[in-house]
């Protein structure tokens, strides 16, 4: 069974910083696009970083520069470090994961943070909460 699980949230002052893991098992994860998105409550679904197969990352506007993803192959895990944090950072996180080429190029990634394109597997969030 294919299984993401997002982990390394909870409670944090503003200004502070998290690491999140997102551990994968079930399918050939060096073939996937991994991404983190969240969830605010009363918000839609927001598509914060991405890290393509060879490691090249996107980040929405309202994290870059403050959010770091990065994977580990041989882990099949990957990472969000998130550092500067606000209180509008506070959401339900979690992974997913898009089988794709290698190296296909930044207006695909764009499309799959936006929503725009379909992610193959989700995984369950971990609640991050930021206070003031």
């Amino acid at each position: 069974d294919v299984q993401l699980q997002a982990s390394g949230g909870g409670l944090v002052q503003a200004g502070g910083s998290l690491r999140l893991s997102c551990s994968s098992s079930g399918f050939t994860f060096d073939r996937y696009i991994v991404a983190w998105f969240r969830q605010a409550p009363g918000k839609g679904r927001e598509g914060v970083a991405l890290i393509s197969r060879g490691g090249y990352t996107v980040y929405s506007n309202s994290v870059e520069g403050r959010f770091t993803i990065d994977r580990d192959n041989a882990e099949n895990t990957v990472y969000l470090e998130m550092s500067s944090l606000k209180p509008e950072d506070t959401a339900d996180y979690y992974c997913a994961a898009a089988l794709a080429p290698a190296d296909i190029g930044e207006p695909f990634y764009r499309g799959l943070l936006s929503g725009l394109r379909d992610m193959d597997f989700w995984g369950k969030g971990t609640q991050v909460t930021v206070s003031s």
